[in-house]
């Protein structure tokens, strides 16, 4: 037996639902992943407008889902704000008379009455496919005062900053859907509660997030975007754990007043007015103490979310709260690599794939790519300083409180397409490290990997304090790049960009000979990352 249809209820008989798709087909694939949404779908803008008045009748309401992809769209809560606020601006300026005037200056769809009566329920709009598969740049003008469209609002009035505005010369519904075509790539850029523009050291990240702002924070827990923290323990321990990791290594360092940014914004859960982790006011104690009390991920796979939570809220209150915060503050998009896509010659199980940069870097990059071409090399950073890295980019950290590491050939990012060089940033070889033969380490990479998979609780990132981190990033091949030897130096923060990250625990130690000059080796990452071989 078939259920029927959802029906759709009207408030009156003159409402009238109009659904705009818009095509995102231009976001890539790994952004897709990482925004939550569905490239091969469009996004349906759905407005209620009045039959018989229109423009004249009251503000529309708007929805704004993916109909396959209704569970976690957390970006369709952005877009509706966005939407509407941009709505109640511009809706202060229209009319049917005014549309009219404009209407007979241009070729119109709407019939010279101003009036959709001749419209459908259910009408669907669909934006074009955009000719490039980078983002679309709307070529519309600004509107200024009377020039395009009458007395609508400057740029500066919508949102609180610029942002061009598509004029009217198609009409609202055109209009509104090039406004939304425009603002969905660079989501990422903008808070999603108060919708400002991020100011991060390095930039803008992959990830749409919530600036600093105290009321964003507080407004960010009523938004429902915590809401997926059970899922991400749920289906991505590993990787909770290796977030948890970071942010205790950056905790417990000497120079914690320095790398440990963000510092968490987290509500009291027994006082929502109030920050119990505020950045203005910092805790190191408290806040190394409600760590502590977060159990680990291990432990967590072994029972419900909310049984989980039962038990940390008993240890400390605020232990979940911090949980949550560590996970939705992570604005880069890392994801636990299964064995077939792993690259053998790093020797760890421990394998991601981590992308950080927004799109709008992608796109620079690609289009310097095009130019000057690009290789791999590593980048090595001990792990204290990957808290950070994952929030706020991987920084030209040269001449800065940040630096780490003598600068020896200038500013700029130090990359190294010979792991040893890297591994030594990352602190690897030193204490009580034993660099293995690459006999050894087959073996030992060999036996890790012949372990039954029924053993799915394993010892984690948690029950080990001695960790060892290094990316294999991208880096654009141009003029700019720097190489003394092993050492290559980019100036260019958007020249490079991470790929792979790998995590070594206990002693573990990583091949010190790969060269990812080496053809064997590119031809090994391309076949991970499944796409050509890179133009050197």
């Amino acid at each position: 037996m078939s259920l029927p249809a959802p029906a759709r209820e009207y408030g009156t008989i003159d409402d009238v639902d109009i659904d705009l798709h818009v095509n995102i087909s231009f976001l890539d694939e790994e952004v897709a992943t990482a925004w939550k949404v569905l490239r091969t779908e469009p996004i349906v803008l759905r407005l209620r407008f009045s039959l018989s008045q229109y423009l004249d009748g009251p503000e529309p309401s708007i929805e704004v889902f993916q109909p396959s992809n209704k569970e976690g769209f957390g970006l369709g809560l952005q877009l509706k704000k966005i939407l509407g606020m941009f709505t109640s601006q511009q809706w202060k300026h229209l009319s049917n008379d005014f549309l009219k005037t404009q209407q007979e200056k241009r070729h119109s769809w709407f019939k010279t009455s101003g009036t959709i009566k001749k419209f459908r329920a259910g009408l669907s709009i669909f934006s074009p496919i955009p000719k490039s598969p980078s983002f679309p740049v709307i070529q519309d003008s600004v509107l200024k005062g009377d020039n395009a469209a009458g007395s609508a609002p400057a740029p500066s009035q919508v949102g609180g900053h610029c942002k061009n505005i598509p004029t009217l010369e198609y009409g609202f519904l055109v209009q509104i859907m090039k406004y939304a075509e425009q603002r969905i790539p660079t989501l990422n850029e903008y808070c999603v509660v108060c919708d400002e523009q991020h100011v991060f050291q390095n930039g803008s990240m992959l990830k749409p997030a919530v600036c600093t702002r105290e009321l964003c924070v507080f407004s960010f827990y009523t938004l429902g975007v915590m809401s997926g923290a059970a899922e991400e323990v749920a289906t991505g321990a590993e990787v909770v754990d290796l977030l948890v990791a970071m942010c205790r290594a950056a905790l417990e360092s000497p120079r914690k007043s320095i790398i440990f940014e963000p510092y968490p914004s987290v509500v009291d859960p027994n006082d929502p007015k109030t920050l119990a982790f505020n950045p203005k006011k910092k805790n190191y104690e408290r806040l190394q103490k409600a760590l502590d009390s977060v159990m680990s991920i291990r432990e967590m796979t072994q029972g419900s979310y909310l049984e989980i939570k039962k038990q940390m809220d008993k240890l400390d209150p605020l232990a979940h709260p911090l949980l949550q915060w560590i996970i939705s503050s992570n604005r880069s998009h890392i994801v636990k690599l299964p064995l077939s896509r792993q690259l053998k010659f790093m020797h760890t199980s421990h394998q991601f794939l981590l992308l950080s940069s927004p799109p709008a870097k992608e796109a620079r990059f690609r289009t310097a790519k095009k130019l000057y071409g690009s290789t791999f090399a590593f980048h090595g950073s001990h792990i204290e300083n990957w808290h950070s890295i994952l929030r706020n980019g991987l920084v030209n950290a040269s001449y800065t409180k940040l630096q780490l590491h003598a600068a020896a050939y200038g500013k700029g990012i130090y990359l190294s397409p010979i792991s040893s060089s890297s591994f030594g940033y990352s602190g690897m070889g030193k204490g009580q490290h034993r660099m293995p033969s690459k006999d050894e380490l087959v073996q030992r990479y060999n036996r890790m990997n012949t372990i039954p998979q029924t053993r799915s609780i394993q010892s984690r990132f948690l029950q080990s304090r001695n960790l060892n981190c290094i990316a294999l990033c991208e880096v654009i091949t141009s003029k700019d790049l720097q190489k003394h030897g092993n050492i290559w130096v980019c100036p260019v923060s958007d020249h490079v960009c991470t790929r792979f990250f790998f995590v070594y625990e206990d002693g573990q130690v990583g091949d010190a000979n790969i060269n990812t000059q080496d053809p064997k080796i590119q031809k090994e990452i391309m076949r991970v990352i499944g796409t050509q071989v890179y133009t050197n």
